[in-house]
């Protein structure tokens, strides 16, 4: 279907091609620019709010153990948050740091805030745990990748726009109707999956095989494998916004002892973590060491905490500090590759130095070193694993009995066994945490015969 241009930015730097739409729309609101349309659509999504049920790093309305032998009152004795970080504040932050990265360089700014608060919408329940048992269970139908996922949420699942089918007049959802900047700036791997540069190996994908026609659509002109400025400057954000506060969430929990930095065999342990996940296999370690230390020599640097209002604001200043220190390197190495005028599109790509990359992955290597590798974390992702994969079977055995009305339709359209095990893959990573395991619970009861046909 060939879509016509929105209503222009506020100035050219973006073309008619950047906010076509994938179907024709009239506008409701003279003078509203078509990227303000995207980031409102994205804002009022259902998708995006139940983003606020889904497992960041602590899963939300869960009470970790608290250590006994904690000194009374110390951040240890009083661990638990009951309003822990979740995908959506992830969002959220995310965002805030993208729109003004990206106005900085010259985005629109209302472009690069709906690609941040869309990036992770596809995320099933139980973060990235459950983005890895949900794959197996998909192996035979393509797979299931939180990017990829994204995409089709806002091509087709979500329920906002409908229109004809040319070929059988029959409705059909487009989901959110963005425009083709939003969409391209939105995807972070620009290719299927068994595509990725690195080779076909490589997990990460951003487009199921039944997606790629809207995928071509969005990427119409953009150099094959590349990513537009616009995803390069919302990637960044992702990694600044979750490095910094899972960083300042291990220490507002009591997991992270800033003293354990200075101790060489903790430290080991943080590169072994860091290498081959956060930065290439083949880092000097020296280089993460000189990364760490950069960071704790800075007079914001936080090296305690003890749960005090004056420790709090510290640790909230420090938390500022890093973001603004990463996203200022940036922002001086893209200006001095670049120049100072209007970064946009396929303009220009976001220049992050070494050293900053460092800096961020020693972040992110300490709150997977303390936070994510505790025990207990361990235990509680195996048992969401078993969540998954025992309610993926269970749906398929019963279905279309167990499907939400938005889904059993497309089950009961879907043209093969294939497409019908899609549906039941689509409608598990619409379900927050909790959905998921009070479905579990229920379906794992005497189970129903039928299945799959």
């Amino acid at each position: 279907m060939n879509g016509t241009a929105g209503t222009t930015p506020r100035d050219s730097a973006y073309d008619a091609a950047a906010t076509e739409r994938w179907a024709p729309e009239p506008d409701k609101r003279p003078g509203r620019t078509a990227f303000q349309r995207d980031r409102a659509r994205v804002l009022h999504s259902s998708a995006l709010r139940r983003l606020a049920g889904k497992t960041q790093v602590v899963t939300p309305g869960t009470t970790p153990r608290v250590d006994a032998s904690a000194p009374a009152g110390g951040p240890a004795a009083s661990a638990w948050d009951a309003s822990p970080r979740t995908r959506l504040t992830h969002s959220l932050e995310c965002a805030q740091v993208g729109r003004e990265l990206g106005a900085a360089l010259g985005c629109d700014p209302d472009l690069v805030e709906a690609a941040c608060l869309a990036h992770d919408m596809g995320h099933p329940p139980f973060g990235h745990n459950g983005e890895q048992a949900l794959n197996e269970f998909a192996e035979d139908c393509g797979g299931f990748e939180g990017n990829a996922q994204s995409l089709r949420l806002l091509t087709r699942i979500e329920p906002k726009r409908f229109v004809p089918d040319p070929a059988t007049g029959d409705l059909v959802s487009v989901g959110l109707n963005l425009t083709r900047a939003a969409l391209d700036a939105a995807t972070k791997y620009p290719w299927p999956r068994g595509a990725h540069p690195a080779g076909p190996d490589a997990p990460k994908f951003g487009v199921y095989e039944d997606d790629l026609p809207v995928f071509a659509w969005a990427r119409q002109g953009a150099p094959e494998g590349r990513t537009c400025f616009e995803a390069q400057v919302m990637d960044w954000s992702d990694d600044v916004a979750y490095s910094v506060h899972d960083f300042e969430d291990g220490l507002h929990a009591g997991h992270i002892d800033p003293a354990l930095l200075l101790a060489e065999p903790e430290r080991a342990e943080i590169w072994r973590v860091a290498l081959g996940r956060y930065v290439p296999a083949a880092t000097d370690p020296q280089e993460l060491a000189d990364a760490l230390d950069r960071l704790m020599a800075q007079e914001w640097w936080p090296h305690g905490y003890d749960g005090t209002a004056l420790a709090q604001a510290r640790l909230k200043d420090a938390t500022s500090q890093l973001i603004g220190r990463f996203c200022l390197a940036a922002e001086a190495a893209t200006r001095q590759a670049y120049g100072s005028g209007r970064l946009t599109r396929y303009g220009a790509g976001l220049v992050v130095p070494r050293e900053t990359r460092h800096e961020c992955a020693v972040l992110k290597a300490v709150a997977d070193r303390y936070v994510m590798q505790r025990a207990e974390q361990e235990a509680l992702r195996a048992d969401q694993r078993v969540v998954i994969a025992e309610l993926a079977d269970a749906l398929v055995r019963r279905a279309p009995d167990g499907l939400d009305p938005q889904f059993r339709a497309l089950f009961d359209a879907a043209p093969d066994d294939r497409a019908r095990k899609r549906v039941v893959v689509d409608q598990i990573a619409s379900y927050t945490d909790a959905t998921a395991r009070a479905l579990h619970a229920r379906l794992t009861a005497p189970r129903a015969a039928g299945g799959i046909r």
